[in-house]
């Protein structure tokens, strides 16, 4: 039985009761939590904590796995001293037994009912301690007048499983999760996770539902969380990464493999069924489609070389926009229709670029240390995010250590949003909600098996 007062666990400092022990390397914690009042009045705020952190002032970096008073189960973190508390919601509320993990840089829940069927919650994230520090048991009331108490059992302290930043060998999986981001915030949400590899969303114009692709199929999936639901797309069932809704919300196009000689784009309605056939010539990978519904605009192969395309969304002559040497990737358009953002290596490494919607005035957003990959400009116009990879990295493959990156179009500055482990599939194609304030993205776990 663990009592705490105290105001809150959030913001910029923490004041709660702390049972604690300092270790090094990496850790596992788990326990099964109850709250013995949790029929009278104590705060619905108020929080059972199984807590990594880095010293015991105030303000120290930390992460915690939270169980709230009203059955929110969320990770939270500071990844620096006197930072601000960010969070990652689980979908499930109330679990019986958490555990909380620590590998490497990153830090992950998982939740069920008993020890032999924990499962990652999803929304892992990435935060660096220093060694030694602090591993231990926490209760915060949320209000300075009440004492709370909870109850951990069973409370298991031990190693974390030995699992390499990289997979490499069967004994390693990767597992997905759908999250979404607030932009004010920068906290997360956990949608949908699951054992097999998902990527890539959309979130459609009706601000309710979300698109992804798996095993080379689409699927739907309520933004509150639920079961997919797959989209027929009659005999093509080699989908990829690079699909999106329409403005209006009522034809999906899909990037397609199934026919031989690679990615061709089609365009069927948004509950599913004939496609037809845009881009005869392969490969073709859709990344944008103009404000006004009449233009797609892709990335695609002729002779060797990667450049901007459009094409009529009914099909035609396609207009190649660039003609540099070197990849020119993920064209989206801005809300006003009149450019498209790009991303391009052109000058060294891969970086976010402007352009007119008829390929002139080509300019250069970025120019930093990072491989910056598919720009997405926001319906109102105010920001574009990208993925950002190290310097070294090649290419935008899977299983990265990746940040997802908010650029101020007012200004140009630049903030970093999210750290993750992620890289192809995370993001690339349009996934802001339609009401500028969202993200939708897609995180991956390595899990021992």
């Amino acid at each position: 039985w663990v009592s705490g007062g105290g105001a809150n666990m959030w913001s910029v400092a923490d004041a709660f009761q702390f049972v604690s022990t300092r270790v090094s390397g990496d850790v596992s914690i788990a326990a099964d939590i109850r709250w013995p009042n949790k029929d009278q009045d104590g705060d619905p705020h108020r929080k059972a904590c199984l807590i990594l952190r880095q010293s015991l002032s105030p303000d120290s970096a930390y992460v915690d796995v939270a169980c709230h008073g009203d059955g929110l189960c969320s990770i939270q973190y500071r990844e620096f001293d006197g930072d601000t508390t960010h969070e990652v919601q689980s979908n499930v509320s109330a679990p019986s037994r958490v555990r909380l993990e620590k590998r490497g840089d990153y830090a992950s829940l998982y939740i069920g009912n008993r020890e032999d069927n924990m499962r990652p919650s999803g929304g892992s994230f990435r935060i660096l301690f220093q060694e030694p520090y602090y591993v231990g048991l926490g209760v915060c009331a949320h209000n300075n007048e009440r004492l709370e108490t909870a109850v951990f059992s069973n409370v298991d302290l031990k190693k974390a499983p030995d699992i390499s930043s990289k997979p490499s060998s069967e004994s390693r999986k990767v597992e997905s999760t759908l999250e979404t981001i607030s932009i004010a915030s920068t906290d997360r949400r956990v949608v949908y996770h699951t054992a097999e590899h998902i990527e890539a969303p959309n979130w459609h114009p009706d601000s309710q539902t979300i698109f992804f692709n798996k095993t080379g199929r689409i699927f739907s999936i309520p933004v509150a969380g639920g079961d997919p639901t797959q989209i027929p797309t009659d005999t093509l069932n080699r989908a990829n990464n690079d699909h999106g809704i329409s403005p209006d919300g009522n034809t999906l196009v899909i990037s397609d493999q199934t026919k031989s000689g690679g990615s061709r784009i089609y365009t069927l309605p948004i509950e599913g069924g004939m496609p037809k056939l845009i881009t005869e010539l392969a490969p073709s990978y859709w990344h944008g489609w103009s404000p006004d519904g009449a233009t797609l605009a892709y990335c695609a192969s002729r002779a060797g070389e990667f450049d901007i395309y459009t094409v009529p969304v009914g099909g035609g002559v396609e207009t190649r926009l660039t003609t540099s040497e070197g990849l020119d990737d993920g064209p989206d358009y801005s809300p006003d229709g009149k450019s498209i953002y790009f991303n391009s290596d052109r000058s060294g490494k891969m970086h976010i670029w402007k352009m007119n919607v008829d390929g002139s005035e080509q300019t250069q957003l970025t120019n930093d240390e990072f491989n910056n990959w598919f720009p997405h400009p926001s319906p109102d116009g105010r920001w574009v995010v990208f993925i950002s990879f190290a310097g070294d990295v090649e290419g935008h493959p899977a299983n990265q250590d990746v940040s997802l990156r908010l650029m101020s179009l007012a200004d140009g500055e630049i903030r970093t949003i999210a750290k993750l482990f992620g890289g192809q599939g995370t993001m690339n194609v349009p996934s802001w909600s339609p009401d500028s304030r969202n993200l939708a993205f897609v995180s991956y776990q390595l899990i021992s098996q």
